[in-house]
């Protein structure tokens, strides 16, 4: 499967009597219906650890262009109607800046490795907390409710995986506790945002601004008002977009799909 096609429902796999495994490209498995998979004997893998490093890449990378606001920057020096740069035309500062990490998986770990080179203060709420010497190299504070941290963070970055108590994680309620001068970065899943409210927050000024690679759909429609806004920056879901990267997801792709045709163990099977 790449970006979720073909769509693995029950036609598919009534179609489909010699199926074996089903391998998925990146982490996510939100897509897949696995007990509908396993109750047709197949197995399910995906390659979730080789995007994580492209993936934080990626975080940072929004979270500094967001920052000192390079898409709208770039406009400006390059538009044919700009004469002069103005003087008040300001970002906001990275360092020093607290960072919030929702989902401190291997993704948002990798983030805070980042942050902390930035001389961030790093908070973060996940399932588990962290052990102690894996706080402490990235100087990470553990937050046990996800309030405690929208409300001090600068910058609140999702890492998590869409599960049915994440879909629509930050909706109204959560985003009016963020502070007015926050960014909002999605790398995770469109779904864990509710993105009405996040239309209706960033026109009203409730947050500053947000930086997302990932919505839903994807695309987004052309007339989706996110899209009209000059607080918020869209890539096109690109995290482990890089040539390496999406080379290694293939060949482990098909080292699973070997292995499972085989009858071997598989690599990175899904359970």
């Amino acid at each position: 499967i790449w970006y979720h096609r073909p769509a693995i429902n029950e036609e598919l796999l009534q179609s489909l009597p010699n199926l074996k495994v089903v391998a998925s490209a990146g982490v996510g498995i939100d897509h897949l219906d696995l007990k509908l998979l396993s109750s047709y004997g197949v197995k399910v893998s995906n390659t979730p650890f080789v995007v994580s490093t492209d993936t934080a890449d990626m975080g940072m990378a929004l979270l500094l262009a967001s920052a000192r606001r390079l898409v709208e920057g770039h406009e400006m020096a390059v538009s044919p109607d700009t004469e002069y740069f103005p003087a008040d035309w300001l970002g906001v500062e990275v360092s020093g800046a607290t960072l919030g990490i929702l989902g401190m998986g291997t993704i948002g770990y990798k983030v805070a490795e980042r942050a902390k080179a930035f001389e961030m203060k790093i908070l973060y709420h996940n399932r588990n907390q962290r052990k102690k010497e894996e706080e402490s190299a990235v100087g990470a504070i553990y937050c046990k409710k996800i309030d405690d941290l929208l409300q001090q963070s600068d910058f609140v970055l999702l890492a998590v995986t869409l599960t049915p108590q994440t879909h629509k994680l930050i909706g109204k309620r959560e985003l009016e506790l963020m502070k007015p001068t926050a960014t909002l970065i999605n790398i995770s899943r469109g779904l864990v945002v509710d993105q009405d409210a996040l239309v209706e927050a960033l026109q009203n000024k409730v947050i500053k601004a947000a930086a997302l690679d990932v919505t839903y759909p994807e695309p987004l429609p052309r007339d989706h008002p996110l899209l009209k806004l000059k607080n918020v920056i869209i890539t096109p879901h690109i995290g482990s977009a890089t040539k390496k990267t999406r080379w290694v997801m293939m060949e482990e792709m098909a080292e699973s799909i070997e292995a499972g045709l085989a009858g071997l163990p598989i690599p990175r099977e899904v359970l």
